[in-house]
């Protein structure tokens, strides 16, 4: 149980040193303290709020890696504190061998900047890992997504609802480069359980994942356009772009459209109305 307090106090300190301007938190109002509310920390890392008080207290024991992850990425932890994060909950610290999701601060920060655009951050295995509010008010809310509904590539080879369409040639293209990733993944990170179990169970659901895999065909991310379908914006056609964060596997893609176009135009109109836009359909595209 002193495992227990001791990330409870350990969560406490990092979440009152993080101030809410930081992490894009608005800061209207009375505040007794400069730091995160319990609240908003919950917010930021998609948990309950009844969660982050029982960590907290250390009534909560053995907090699963997804939700280590998620608390690291709101509090805007360093390398060094994400990996003291996972000893003090009494898990192993993604090695070398592992798929990595921590974004490194400043890259975090550049995207916090970027709020013009819907962007969303990858790992090396196409799991979401993080988005801004314009990407959810776009595509639908990830937030009460867990596990592989997170991933694109299941999402698209298990066949999951989503916005985006694609044209014949796009899904060739599109599916070519995701397959030759998640094998390039596998030889970079072999001691991670999670992506062989992925690769495996696509190959069980999808034939045509499994004859791409089995081909060893090699594909690359090129800008493009995608087709976003929104429930109540209609149709957008953005142009799509892949970012990689320097020194890390991160993806980062950017949805944007050409100034002046009908595109952009909706694109503001959907920055102001954000998620109030969003239609029973909130799966993501």
């Amino acid at each position: 149980m002193s495992g227990s307090r001791e990330l409870g106090r350990a969560l406490r300190g990092w979440r009152d040193r993080t101030a809410p301007t930081a992490v894009g938190v608005p800061t209207g109002g009375v505040r007794r303290a400069a730091g995160l509310r319990r609240e908003e920390l919950a917010q930021l890392a998609s948990l309950s709020v009844d969660y982050i008080v029982r960590l907290e207290q250390g009534r909560a024991t053995s907090p699963s890696e997804q939700v280590l992850s998620a608390l690291a990425r709101a509090l805007r932890l360093s390398a060094a504190e994400r990996e003291h994060l996972y000893l003090l909950a009494g898990q192993s610290p993604p090695g070398p061998g592992q798929v990595s999701a921590h974004i490194p601060p400043g890259v975090r920060r550049v995207l916090d900047q970027l709020d013009g655009a819907p962007l969303s951050v990858y790992d090396a295995a196409w799991n979401l890992v993080l988005w801004n509010p314009l990407w959810a008010a776009l595509l639908g809310d990830a937030s009460a997504l867990r596990g592989r509904e997170r991933n694109i590539a299941w999402r698209h080879f298990a066949g999951l609802p989503g916005r985006v369409s694609h044209t014949p040639e796009q899904e060739a293209r599109f599916e070519a480069a995701v397959v030759a990733d998640l094998r390039a993944a596998t030889a970079r990170y072999p001691a991670d359980a999670g992506l062989r179990s992925l690769v495996k169970d696509l190959r069980a659901i999808s034939t045509g994942f499994a004859v791409l895999w089995d081909t060893g065909i090699v594909g690359v991310h090129e800008t493009h356009t995608k087709t976003v379908h929104h429930p109540v914006m209609g149709t957008l056609v953005l142009d799509c772009d892949l970012l990689t964060a320097p020194g890390s596997d991160l993806r980062i893609v950017a949805y944007t459209a050409a100034s002046g176009s009908d595109a952009a135009d909706q694109l503001k109109l959907l920055g102001v109305i954000g998620t109030q836009a969003l239609a029973e359909d909130g799966t993501p595209g």
